[in-house]
């Protein structure tokens, strides 16, 4: 099974986790990266997630993005049909720039799953993968009896 996690859902190991939807999606993405790590699930990666993660303002938070995603099995770099498919979307689905393309590069990898933790992307989005948040994704995997 092939999951992307984008930005929102990387960095939110990082957030302050007195709130407790963040606190259990921070716990979600850490059960997340444990299933990459058993080779459960593959991550995929982008040249739209090394870009976002490139621009975080933490130096810790960063390097660990970048560890993190060193553990993909496939990368997706941007083609003259991501970019292409990333304007549609900005337009015809009303999603921002950045995120369009991490939507773009999923779908050309064919993910099984697209996990975030912003809300209106999940709302948005009209194309052909399945969105969640970390949370919905670890209740999923569980309920369909999938290992975790």
């Amino acid at each position: 099974m092939k999951i992307y996690l984008d930005t929102s859902a990387l960095n939110r190991i990082f957030d302050d986790r007195s709130q407790v939807r963040i606190a259990l999606e921070a716990i979600a993405v850490q059960s997340i990266l444990l299933l990459i790590q058993e080779g459960t699930v593959e991550l995929i990666a982008s040249d739209a997630l090394a870009y976002e993660i490139s621009r975080n303002p933490y130096p810790q938070n960063k390097m660990t993005a970048f560890r993190i995603l060193q553990l993909a099995n496939s990368y997706q770099a941007f083609t003259t049909e991501t970019l292409h498919r990333g304007q549609e979307l900005e337009i015809g689905d009303n999603i921002g720039k950045l995120d369009a393309l991490h939507l773009a590069c999923a779908e050309s990898q064919q993910v099984d799953f697209f996990i975030t933790c912003d809300d209106r992307i999940i709302k948005r989005y009209k194309g052909i993968m399945r969105l969640c948040n970390p949370v919905d994704f670890i209740l999923l995997m569980t309920q369909s009896g999938d290992t975790i």
